[in-house]
């Protein structure tokens, strides 16, 4: 099990930005600016952002039907994860990706750890072809406390 904590360094931020014009480019999409400030913020991010905040940073440049297009179109490209429980998004820790993740969410900090689910969902996939059904991607969402939180109590 691979954790990745939602602090980035200016070197992997400069990776998940590249990562993110190569999607786009493949994908025969634009990274527009708004796309890349959203994305930008995200990965500036220590915990999950909800949508109005990231609004709120934008100071007026997008309104709130425009975030939601634009979070929509980077979780459609596997930029950006939404976590469900908590109406929330975060940058993808691997770049653009299609695979099962596991979100581990701290209730004191707010952090999430984002991890590789794919060798923990194996049976699942098994059960779900055998009644014919194809799974495409899963998140299961985890709570409790990260080691800080849990060691500063």
């Amino acid at each position: 099990m691979h954790l990745m904590a939602h602090a980035h360094t200016a070197r992997e931020k400069t990776r998940l930005m590249r990562e993110a014009e190569r999607v786009c480019a493949s994908a025969g999409e634009q990274f527009t600016p708004l796309r890349r400030q959203v994305f930008d913020l995200l990965i500036a991010e220590h915990a999950p952002a909800k949508a109005y905040d990231l609004l709120a940073k934008l100071g007026g440049e997008a309104k709130p039907p425009t975030i939601y297009r634009t979070l929509e179109f980077l979780m459609k490209l596997g930029l950006v994860h939404r976590i469900e429980s908590l109406n929330a998004f975060v940058a993808c820790e691997v770049g653009a990706c299609d695979r099962s993740t596991i979100f581990l969410i701290c209730d004191t900090c707010g952090r999430a750890e984002e991890f590789d689910a794919g060798h923990a969902l194996v049976d699942l996939g098994e059960a779900a072809a055998r009644d014919g059904f194809q799974i495409k991607r899963t998140m299961i969402e985890a709570t409790g406390l990260c080691a800080a939180c849990k060691k500063a109590a």
